[in-house]
């Protein structure tokens, strides 16, 4: 029997938050694959340029705007990649992240505000419900396509501090899980969802937590490594094999799973 192929050469595929931290190196890893990435975000400045830089590397990008939380602008978007390379195969959910205003770590829980608390919650869920939505029914029609969704370790145990990116996060698991129920059960097994769960990765939203003003480790910091047993924080390249693999006929039977891609985090006791 002949292996299910991991080649994704030709493929479309749509990043959300394409021009973070780590959207930015799974959109890359993607156009390394030979996959025609379509940056997805508000910023038209910060989409065209990495767009442009994946085509400087070798890819084929585009630019594409909109809000992850606007149906209307996704639908626009989707259009437009649509019109541009006629099909949609991957869709890589990876707009999200806390809300500085929703944090609990210097005050109890009581006090913080609730309206930052439901940004936190529909930027890091409706911000990829909406989205899957969106792009899932043109690979309905299609028969075909794969969603990732990112999860986190934080909607698996609590971690201080980021109760509403706990609660979103913990919601996109089950979110995941359904979606990926109904697709199959409704379109076929041509269509495909799944998460990764990264561990703990220095990013744009949580730098100055994790980094002192001397460029040291905080003291949450140095909690996190010692409760990770590779010992190190993961870097943004690491995030892209999962990636790979879940969106290539290689997981051709995997849906509805979250991987967790940790140095080991989720498993250990702590003792």
């Amino acid at each position: 029997m002949i292996p299910k192929s991991f080649d994704l050469t030709g493929r479309v595929a749509v990043v959300t938050g394409g021009y973070g931290v780590l959207g930015g190196s799974m959109a890359a890893g993607l156009a390394a694959a030979g996959v025609k990435v379509a940056v997805l975000g508000r910023r038209r400045e910060a989409a065209d340029g990495k767009a442009e830089e994946l085509r400087r590397a070798g890819g084929e990008a585009m630019a594409v705007v909109a809000d992850v939380l606007e149906e209307e602008q996704l639908t626009a978007a989707r259009d437009e990649l649509l019109a541009a390379w006629g099909r949609v195969d991957i869709l890589l959910n990876a707009a999200g992240g806390n809300v500085a205003r929703a944090r609990t770590d210097a005050s109890p829980v009581f006090n913080m505000p609730l309206d930052a608390f439901d940004e936190v919650v529909r930027l890091n869920l409706h911000g990829s419900v909406l989205p899957s939505l969106v792009f899932g029914k043109a690979m309905a029609e299609a028969g075909r396509g794969c969603i990732v969704n990112v999860s986190s370790m934080a909607a698996q145990q609590a971690i201080s501090g980021v109760l509403g990116y706990s609660v979103a996060k913990a919601a996109i698991d089950n979110f995941t899980k359904w979606m990926a129920v109904d697709l199959a059960r409704r379109f076929g097994d041509g269509l495909r969802v799944n998460a990764i769960a990264p561990g703990f990765f220095i990013a744009d939203q949580n730098r100055d937590v994790l980094i002192d003003a001397e460029g040291g480790y905080t003291a949450r910091a140095r909690t996190i490594i010692a409760r990770t047993p590779m010992g190190r924080f993961g870097a943004p390249e690491e995030l892209n094999g999962a990636v790979h693999w879940l969106c290539s006929d290689a997981a051709s039977f995997v849906t509805g799973t979250v991987i967790p891609i940790d140095g080991g985090f989720n498993a250990f006791s702590g003792v």
